[in-house]
């Protein structure tokens, strides 16, 4: 077998869940369309930097890559997904610098940027029963807009929302059930934040051991109530339900991305994986454009060989759409298990009409990428979308409504980030952290790292934070490097 193949098989082993470029203009780009700044600019506050995800993030929170030097944080637990960043805020008593991470077990933890010192943790009640099993989270927490309280998840279904400062849990209603069934229905996804609620979304463990169903639930930032709820399977019923009482299983939402908001209407855009389909009840292997509050469907798009997808484990939903809000029309652009890039309208998603589950198909374009599965979320900085995989970082351009291939490089990449104008991809196979200029995909730096799973890195103040390791390995500790002058 050819050197190359052999390399690109062993890295997809690894990555599976569970189991000529354009002007300089580019480099200098700021954050994509619609995405609201954070607080002084400094703040990374949910996996994807923005509640569309674009991952892309302003120049300042990193104008330097050089002098940078690894500083490496023990934790009691694999943060298998990504950190997140808050610029000077009160923990503790005075005023830092902080990343927030969550181990595959549900700790979660404030470590200072500055020093690597833990400030506090947050152990989940009853982690005891499931803490070394294989049932974990890899989601990543989301900062409440007003920076007191995080959102974050643990194994056992729950959603917590922590005080910033001191790591408690708040009163009230918190934490939050969204699911019946902790064993079977898996928080993988990061969460996000749309306007007054917090977004979830679940998927199965590895195996695909049902039953399960893919959700997405909406819950108050305030209150704690649900706002709306969206089952993915017996969608005709509108609240939590128990998956052994559905008569159809699996249609995981599971993908990096999750719940992508769509700025402006603040509709919701999610990707399920392999499930039956009728487009009335079953929405497997479809793209879902929901209502605000996730209350109802509004369009979809369904691959025309979505059967061929189910039977062979194809998963669609490996991925969300990557959305290109500079485009006219406005598209989305969804990959999936079966190494296709595919263009889709998010006017009119099936092509035709937008009556959900009308047609399949539709799609703009077909592109068969040259990399293999991809388990990632695409970064996108104006027309430019940067996809990372097992064996290859691509970049695209979007010509109308078109993808064309702009430069490949031969490197294993998880979610690429764009941030201070430099594209960072992480190579989970031991290449370490890999930087690059991203008009022309020019290796600029390579700072070390260990090897990992589905972990991205996050920035903030001329800091990188980048998890080590990997979830199925079921360990109960890890690494988290900061990169730093």
């Amino acid at each position: 077998m050819h050197r190359t193949c052999l390399l690109s098989l062993l890295v997809a082993a690894a990555l599976l869940p569970g189991c000529g470029g354009s002007s300089d203009k580019i480099a200098d780009a700021g954050p994509a369309a619609g995405a609201r700044a954070t607080r002084s600019g400094h703040d990374w506050t949910r996996f994807g930097y923005d509640a569309q995800r674009s991952n892309h993030a302003p120049r300042s929170l990193l104008r330097s890559v050089s002098g940078l030097k690894r500083r490496q944080v023990k934790l009691p637990g694999t943060v298998d997904s990504s950190p997140i960043y808050l610029h000077s805020v009160r923990v503790k008593g005075k005023q830092r610098d902080v990343f927030f991470v969550t181990t595959t077990y549900g700790r979660t933890l404030a470590i200072e940027a500055r020093t690597g010192k833990r400030l506090w943790q947050f152990v989940p009640k009853g982690i005891n029963a499931w803490e070394g099993s294989a049932q974990i989270t890899n989601t990543t927490p989301v900062s409440d807009p007003g920076r007191r309280y995080l959102y974050v998840a643990s194994p056992n279904g729950l959603i917590h929302k922590l005080s910033v400062a001191s790591g408690r849990e708040a009163s009230g209603r918190w934490p939050v059930k969204v699911t019946k069934d902790a064993t079977h229905e898996k928080l993988a996804s990061p969460l996000n934040i749309s306007g007054r609620y917090v977004l979830a979304t679940t998927g199965g463990y590895i195996g695909d051991a049902p039953p399960y169903q893919g959700h997405v639930l909406s819950i108050s930032r305030a209150s704690g109530r649900l706002g709306g709820v969206f089952n993915s399977l017996c969608a005709d019923r509108h609240q939590i339900i128990q998956p052994s009482s559905c008569k159809s299983s699996d249609s995981a939402i599971w993908s990096r991305a999750g719940a992508v908001v769509m700025p402006g209407s603040e509709r919701i855009l999610v990707t399920t994986g392999n499930a039956p389909y009728d487009g009335k009840t079953d929405f497997g292997d479809t793209v879902l454009m929901l209502s605000s509050r996730a209350r109802g469907v509004v369009q979809t798009y369904t691959p025309a060989e979505q059967k061929q997808l189910e039977d062979s484990d194809g998963d669609l939903g490996s991925t969300a759409p990557a959305l290109l809000p500079e485009s006219k029309p406005r598209v989305g652009v969804q990959g999936g298990k079966d190494n296709k890039l595919r263009v889709i309208s998010l006017s009119r998603m099936n092509g035709r009409n937008r009556t959900p589950g009308a047609a399949l198909g539709g799609e703009l374009q077909v592109l068969q990428q040259p990399s293999s599965q991809l388990f990632t979320a695409p970064a996108v900085a104006g027309s430019r979308v940067f996809v990372g995989s097992a064996n290859a970082i691509v970049a695209y351009d979007l010509k109308g409504s078109l993808l064309k291939e702009a430069w490949f490089r031969l490197h294993a990449g998880t979610s690429p980030v764009i941030a201070g104008g430099k594209l960072l991809v992480f190579d989970p196979t031991g290449g370490g952290l890999r930087i690059y200029r991203p008009s022309d995909g020019k290796l600029l730096r390579t700072l070390p790292a260990g090897d990992g799973h589905w972990n991205s890195p996050a920035v903030g103040d001329g800091r990188i934070a980048l998890p080590e390791g990997d979830a199925n390995d079921h360990a109960k500790s890890g690494v988290l490097d900061i990169y730093s002058r």
